[in-house]
């Protein structure tokens, strides 16, 4: 597996890594746990050395699944995990509210630690800006647990240009993890520049827009009743109809690379290395594709042998740009949680 460096930080992980995300939460219900680990541990002996997950995600059981199926492999691959929520100790809510206090992200760590069976984290990113906490105090705090050996990188997630600046300027930023994809395009006007003039890492999550550019999705698709899809407005019928004139420009590029819809999108992503001076023009982009299939899977990391020409890239750019595609990518509450 091709290896790159997030930013100027040093931090070497595998070129594609493991969204774990969704094999206990978001998509449905749970995976099976022993399946789950057996992916993970699979990811390993392929060449993944990159794994992301969450306290909320479950809550908790996301961590503990990647904790215990990476024990074996602590010494060889990257965990990244999140702080920023207050969490419902009742469990009926998935989270009540942002919580960025440094006190708490302190609190946050040592369970963390515990759930991934590891005395470091390697990148702990803040979920979502808090708007309440000075994200210098969040830096601060972050650097401390840095000094304090409990955390080796601090990662940014969904901030806006003005607070990832901010944060920089107190505790160096690793990674930034936010939503890109060719589903989703924001990140180009402002968010890239930024981080290549900074030299930090870019971790797109939801790569293959939430699974819709693997081209296994249309209007017609039935979304289970515990997947948050059914709450993005993306994903209504309507708009999956609207959107599909992307995934069948897809499916044409595919069609001549003799790949899939989800490798184009894939080698796509990993094809926007922009020159860099603070990153030594090194490759710095790094997609974590989440799936519970080990075939899919497969597929995913398959992306990273596909080689897209000059020709290729401006035949997508040139065809995807007369694309609109409709509708927001989240509900109006989530929205409220994305720094701008």
């Amino acid at each position: 597996m091709e290896k790159r460096k997030l930013g100027s930080s040093g931090l070497e992980v595998s070129a594609i890594g493991l969204g774990c995300m969704g094999m206990s939460f978001g998509y449905g219900p749970a995976a099976d746990k022993k399946e789950m680990i057996s992916l993970i541990r699979t990811a390993v002996e392929q060449g993944v050395t990159f794994f992301d997950t969450a306290e909320v995600y479950g809550p908790f059981i996301n961590e503990e699944l990647v904790g215990e199926a990476l024990q074996p492999f602590r010494d060889k691959v990257v965990i990244a995990t999140k702080f920023g929520f207050n969490l419902d100790p009742s469990g009926k809510e998935q989270w009540i509210g942002l919580n960025s206090k440094p006190d708490h992200i302190k609190e946050v760590t040592e369970a963390s630690l515990k759930r991934l069976k590891t005395d470091v984290i390697d990148l702990f990113y803040q979920h979502r800006v808090d708007p309440n906490v000075p994200i210098e105090d969040v830096a601060g705090a972050v650097k401390d647990l840095i000094k304090d050996g409990k955390v080796k990188h601090f990662g940014l997630s969904e901030a806006g240009v003005k607070t990832i600046r901010r944060a920089h300027a107190v505790q160096p930023v690793t990674a930034l993890q936010s939503e890109y994809s060719l589903f989703w395009r924001e990140p180009e006007a402002e968010i890239i520049p930024t981080l290549e003039e900074l030299g930090i890492g870019f971790v797109p999550f939801s790569p293959l827009g939430k699974g819709f550019l693997t081209g296994k999705i249309d209007e017609t698709t039935t979304i289970d009743k515990n997947d948050f899809r059914n709450t993005v407005p993306r994903f209504s019928p309507e708009n999956r109809k609207a959107n599909q004139s992307l995934v069948d420009l897809l499916g044409r590029v595919a069609k001549m690379k003799n790949v899939t819809p989800a490798q184009i999108a894939l080698a796509w992503l990993l094809a926007q290395k922009l020159p860099n001076k603070n990153i030594s023009g090194q490759a710095w982009i790094v997609p974590i594709p989440g799936t519970t299939k080990l075939n899919r899977f497969e597929e995913n990391i398959g992306a990273v042998k596909v080689e897209l020409t000059a020709d290729d890239l401006s035949e997508i750019e040139t065809a995807s740009s007369k694309i609109k595609l409709q509708g927001e990518r989240y509900t109006e509450n989530a929205q409220k949680m994305i720094d701008r």
